[in-house]
């Protein structure tokens, strides 16, 4: 046995101490090497995917308005989106999502990579903190409709007419959405966090 795993074995083994950050300990979880009571930082992967087609003066987007799963429910979103799977990388997820949701086929050499989006709710739920990896695709096989009972209607949409919906776009994919309008999407963003001091 290394000597990292046998410390990593007594550190699981101590009592917790009460420290300023009052976080209980999981065997389960991994350890942070610098103190071995604060559980390693974990996010959830997820998967977008915009279909978009070009017309004249602006793009078209394939948005979904969603209903039924919990979470944002009324508001327009990704055409596609879903967590990455245990042993599936982020760009066969976005494949698969896309077949799963609007029922098309995308190669993965058809993905362009949007932004990488570090995201929270600042709740300290682990379910909350994600990683979100936004991709646009421009040529897909098929015809997309709604595969699934989470979309309420599917509906092509300018990005310049996006205050024209009726009902709004979940805020993080309406960042998103609107510095790809404008042109400036870096190619890392972060969501939910206080602004750096």
């Amino acid at each position: 046995m290394s000597g990292g795993s046998a410390e990593r074995e007594r550190a699981v083994e101590r009592e917790p101490t009460a420290s300023a950050h009052a976080v209980s300990v999981d065997p389960t979880v991994p350890e942070h090497p610098g103190n071995p009571q604060v559980p390693r930082f974990q996010v959830v992967p997820a998967a977008y995917v915009l279909l978009r087609r070009p017309v004249p003066g602006d793009v078209e987007v394939l948005l979904q308005l969603r209903q039924g799963t919990g979470y944002m429910d009324g508001h327009w979103a990704f055409g596609a989106a879903g967590h990455v799977e245990a042993g599936e990388d982020v760009l066969a997820a976005a494949v698969r999502e896309v077949h799963e949701e609007l029922g098309v086929v995308v190669d993965r050499d058809a993905l362009v990579p949007l932004t990488a989006m570090h995201r929270t709710h600042a709740n300290g739920r682990a379910i909350d903190e994600r990683v979100d990896f936004f991709f646009a695709a421009d040529r897909w096989a098929g015809t997309a409709h709604a595969v699934e009972d989470k979309a309420a209607a599917l509906r092509w949409v300018r990005l310049g007419a996006l205050d024209d919906l009726a009902e709004p776009v979940v805020p993080h994919e309406r960042y998103v959405l609107d510095r790809l309008r404008r042109g400036d999407l870096p190619s890392v963003t972060t969501f939910g966090f206080a602004a750096p001091g």
